[in-house]
Formats: C-alpha cells, structure tokens, sequence
C-alpha cells in the first residue's frame, strides 16, 4: 500500500510526523488507496494547528476559518497537499457551515463529523508500515459498494446539505449504492439544497456529467427529489411524447434529453450539459400541426432562454454560459446536402468555429438518443466534410474582404459612422454567396450603387 503514495507526497507527510505531530491520510485518497485507483488529491489531516503546521512549512498559505493549510509538495500533477487540523463536531448555522470550528484532539474524534463511512477511513504509517483507523466500517462499506452516512443521516445532511449532492456524486463516480437509510433521508431532505449556493451544486453536477455513467446520476438525481430542487424544466417533459409517423422518436421529451445526454460523444461536461438540456423548451412550446400530429415549434429558441436561466441559477461562467446556449440555440442546423456553402459558412459564424466539434457531438447525441442505429447519417457525414472544407484554413469573415470601411469612406467621402458598417455589412453578405465577386473593382462600383440606394 505504502508504494500507492509518491514520494513527495511521503516526504510532506514524514515532515509533519517528525516535527511531532500525528498526522493521517484521510478522505478521497485515502478511499481511492483501497480501491485502487488514482487519487486526485492528497489530503491530511493532522493534530498541529494551523500556525503550527506553518512553521513547519513557512511557504504554506492558509486564507481560511476550517483549519486548512495548503502545502506545496513540489510534485509535478499533486502541487498542493490540503493539511487540516483535527477538527471537532460542532453546530451548524446555514445548513453548510458550522458556527464555530473547534480543534478536535483525535483522528476518531476527527472521523465522527465526516459525512460517510467510506470518507472515514485514515491512514497511519509508522516505520514504513501502513495502520488503518476505520470507527465507522468504511472498508467494509467499499467491498460492498455502498454509501452510507456516518452516524445518524438526518443529522449529516441536516449540518451540512451539499453532503446531499455529494452522496449521489460519488455514487455515481464510483458506481456504487446508496444504502437504504442513507438513501430515505436523502430523499426526505432534498428541499434542503436550496440553502446551497449555485456554484457548489454546479460543481458536484459537473461531476456527475463526467463520470462515466451520468444518465443514472441524473436518473438518481430525478429519483432523490434534488432534480426537481435544482433543474425543475428537465423534469416537464416527463410524459411528453415526440411521436410522429414515419420518425425515429419513441420516448417522452425527458427520457429523449437523458439519452442525448448518454450517448453524447464528449467529454466535456458543459457540452454534455447542454446534451442534457438540448430539447429543455419543447414542453414550453408544444403544439399542433395541420394534421393534429405535435410539434415543437421554435423549441430551440425557448430551450436557450430557459438554459440560460438555468446556467445563471448554477453560477457557470459568462464563457460557459454562453457555449451552452449556443448551442442549445443552434442544435437544429440542417445538414440538407442542397445547401449553400454560404449556408454552411453561416452555420460556422453562429456556432463559432471553436464549438464546430462540440455542435457535431451534440448532434450524434441527439439522433442515437432518438432511436436511430447510426452516429452520422450520410448527409451529416457529407455536412461535417464541408465544414471541414471552409475551415480550412479559415472561414470567409468580413476581413478577408477586398475592400475595409477605409476604401468605403474615401470613396463616397464620408466619415466614420454607422452608414459605412451597414454598407459593409450588405457587401459582406453579397460575397458570402458569391466569393467570385470579391475583387475591389467589382465591390467599389457596388459601394456606389448602394449609395444611391
């Protein structure tokens, strides 16, 4: 076991440990040890307090109240090491932060206010041998895959409601289950995670959505009541069915959105959160057709509005925001093989050429969560070939045209103003559809034309 731990990462721990202060592994690397696979964080938690683990480690930073220090281990993907003071239960206030942190003078006493069994487990090691500190079962709770809280439930969530989110996260990650008592409590306090901030909840969500199986996190998420807590508007196309004649779509709207979402190539999670939310506005938008047949009209217009809402209520950032809506915006693009290669050029400027690839993974998504057998039809092969072709080595823009706002002014003597933008906006447009006509000759006697206009 002793081999699973870098070296740099041992030399942090031996440092502390030799300054006189016991000091455990403890939480996820502790439980990513045992079931052998890679830890992403090293965490430690120790019985020196803060100060005191800063004379250890004079370059160490510490900016917050829960007794936390951040160490630089000088390894090369683990570049901070969290080392936390033993810490003691205590109440808390706002349903995630305790009222006061107090120094615990124990690693059980330490383990007792964590949140489950498998994130109670620490690790000793003294003289190069491995103990386990295990109160709580924890290993035991890893071979059987299962999630249980520590103690009693109703007070783990109650102290701290993100725990929540986090119980079906790691279930989800680690594909384990949740066990009985632990998973009725989660479903009895549920409303509770409206006291947690959106950036938290956005962060565990996330998660979920890299995680190799995220349709059964969402599908846990649905099943706990969170869903309904945190992304309401999923769950209004439960029972909405898509059916027509002659086409592929079998499942209701929620189902359709949850298997776009499974099938989504990317890895990306706010691509596959927009594959989650791609058809979020058919139910706001569903109507009939001449032939009384339903059809969503405009759904994916109402859909960007309503994810944009629900961005802005997880916090993501104005960058991720916008890609998510974005694409949401434009998941309906034709690939008729009789378009333009204007139109093409159009499709590249809306989606925006860094999110070409992200639209196409949105799109195979969409038609596998649909019922179809293939990933590309042929003519979203031939579509993505075409793509391909105006990218190279970039598409046409307004800069690679032969004449610029200069060329307009001194032509028809104008100054700067909004005249010359639309001049070169209509211009833009001409070429877009015909690249034969950009040559200054032919855009210069048309800059004339159009003033006459």
């Amino acid at each position: 076991m002793l081999n699973k731990i870098p070296e740099k990462i041992l030399k942090v721990y031996q440092k502390l440990q030799k300054s006189g202060y016991k000091t455990y592994l403890v939480g996820g690397c502790v439980r990513s040890i045992l079931l052998d696979i890679p830890v992403k964080d090293w965490d430690f938690t120790t019985e020196a307090t803060p100060e005191e683990i800063q004379k250890i480690f004079p370059d160490s930073f510490y900016d917050n109240s829960f007794g936390t220090v951040g160490v630089a281990s000088n390894h090369e993907k683990y570049k901070i090491i969290e080392v936390t003071t033993f810490r003691s239960e205590g109440k808390y206030f706002d349903k995630r932060h305790p009222e006061k942190v107090e120094w615990g003078k124990t690693i059980e006493e330490d383990l007792k206010r964590r949140d489950f069994t498998i994130n109670a487990i620490a690790i000793e090691i003294i003289d190069d041998e491995v103990k386990i500190i295990d109160p709580f079962g924890g290993k035991d709770d890893l071979s059987k895959k299962i999630i249980k809280a520590v103690g009693n439930p109703a007070e783990r969530f109650k102290e701290d409601a993100l725990r929540l989110m986090r119980a079906i996260r790691i279930a989800t990650e680690l594909d384990f289950q949740i066990e009985e008592n632990t998973w009725k409590e989660i479903q009895n306090d549920s409303s509770l995670i409206i006291h947690i901030a959106g950036e938290r909840i956005r962060d565990e969500l996330l998660r979920i959505l890299s995680s190799n199986n995220p349709t059964q996190g969402v599908l846990i998420l649905r099943d706990s009541g969170l869903l309904k807590q945190i992304i309401p508007e999923l769950l209004e196309g439960i029972g909405i069915s898509q059916a027509r004649p002659g086409r592929h779509h079998k499942d209701d709207v929620f189902t359709h959105n949850l298997l776009s979402l499974k099938f989504c190539p990317a890895k990306d999670p706010i691509v596959l959160l927009a594959a989650l939310l791609h058809d979020v506005g058919k139910p706001y938008c569903m109507g009939k057709d001449e032939n009384g047949l339903v059809i969503f009209y405009n759904h994916e217009i109402v859909g960007a509005k309503i994810a944009w809402e629900i961005c802005d209520r997880l916090r993501l950032s104005k960058k991720d925001k916008e890609r998510v809506v974005n694409l949401i915006r434009w998941h309906m693009f034709s690939v008729d093989d009789k378009i333009t290669d204007a139109a093409v050029r159009r499709f590249i400027r809306r989606v925006g050429v860094a999110n070409v690839k992200d639209m196409m993974d949105l799109r195979i998504g969409d038609r596998l969560g649909g019922g179809t057998q293939t990933a590309e039809s042929w003519r979203l092969k031939l579509f993505k070939t075409r793509v391909e072709k105006e990218l190279s080595p970039k598409p046409f823009s307004m800069e690679d045209m032969a004449i610029d706002g200069n060329d307009v002014m001194r032509e028809l003597n104008l100054k700067p103003g909004p005249q010359i933008g639309k001049i070169l906006q209509t211009l833009f447009e001409e070429v877009d559809e015909d690249l034969s006509k950009n040559n200054k000759n032919y855009l210069i006697k048309r800059v004339h034309e159009l003033e006459k206009n």
